[in-house]
């Protein structure tokens, strides 16, 4: 991809989107479900390095806010770089699932911040946002909290890319609610991400909608996560960017 269609913004993440990376978090994904610690450590590691990259100020004294964050897995990663982190988690049982001290969580829903507004230098969500029927509004309260000039920056899974069924593999391309059907017989349990109650489709297209449209923020850069630099050129490609794309970075400047 020639460096002129690399957004300023995030010319910063390209020189760490390489092929190495793409095959290494691949591999990473293999132990999502077996051996969630191996997964979601390296997940925050790189998430760390991508939020560091996209802001364009320094990590160190910054308050970040990550929405979703799960069972802890990422505070280290961001303590590391000096960040002030704090955490956002709708699901006790998924707070405590890693047994990882949550001090700095809090319990509530995305799209209901208990924070005040322009309260945060960085606000982000990593993988959240096609686990909530209301996606839209959690991006708004997202913005909300985030103070002029912070960044924010939603990563989420493509429904029509190989990986939008999660755990189901690729029958997803078969429906949502046939993949879990089929995924139930084979496994005798209802996936993890159970398609309209924890998973919902969700594209590329929606989410460029929405940040070209909120009047709160500029949209500065939109850009496939998981994909080496020299293929980021299939966001622009309407169709074709569902698919390849896999998962959509947007990253934001608050007005």
């Amino acid at each position: 991809m020639p460096r002129s269609r690399i957004p300023a913004a995030a010319d910063h993440f390209a020189r760490h989107a390489t092929l190495r990376r793409s095959i290494r978090l691949l591999d990473a994904f293999r132990y999502e479900q077996s051996v969630p610690a191996r997964f979601y450590s390296a997940l925050a590691e790189d998430t760390a390095m991508m939020v560091a990259d996209l802001h364009p100020e320094p990590l160190s004294g910054a308050t970040v806010l990550d929405v979703g964050g799960g069972p802890g897995f990422f505070a280290d990663a961001f303590a590391d770089r000096g960040a002030r982190y704090l955490s956002v988690e709708p699901d006790a049982g998924e707070m405590s699932a890693a047994g990882i001290d949550q001090r700095t969580a809090v319990r509530a829903q995305g799209e209901h911040l208990p924070f005040r507004t322009g309260s945060v230098d960085v606000c982000y969500s990593s993988n959240v946002a096609e686990h909530t029927p209301t996606p839209w509004e959690m991006a708004d309260e997202m913005v909300r909290v985030t103070r002029p000039g912070g960044t924010v920056i939603l990563s989420y899974t493509l429904w029509w890319g190989p990986f939008g069924g999660h755990e189901m593999g690729l029958t997803h391309y078969l429906g949502g609610h046939r993949a879990a059907r089929r995924y139930t017989r084979r496994h005798g349990h209802p996936p993890k991400n159970l398609y309209g109650v924890s998973l919902f489709p969700i594209t590329a297209a929606a989410g460029l909608r929405w940040a070209q449209s909120t009047g709160e923020a500029t949209l500065v850069a939109a850009i496939p996560r998981y994909v080496p630099r020299f293929a980021w050129s299939v966001v622009h490609i309407p169709g074709i960017r569902e698919v390849a794309a896999t998962n959509l970075v947007l990253v934001l400047q608050k007005n």
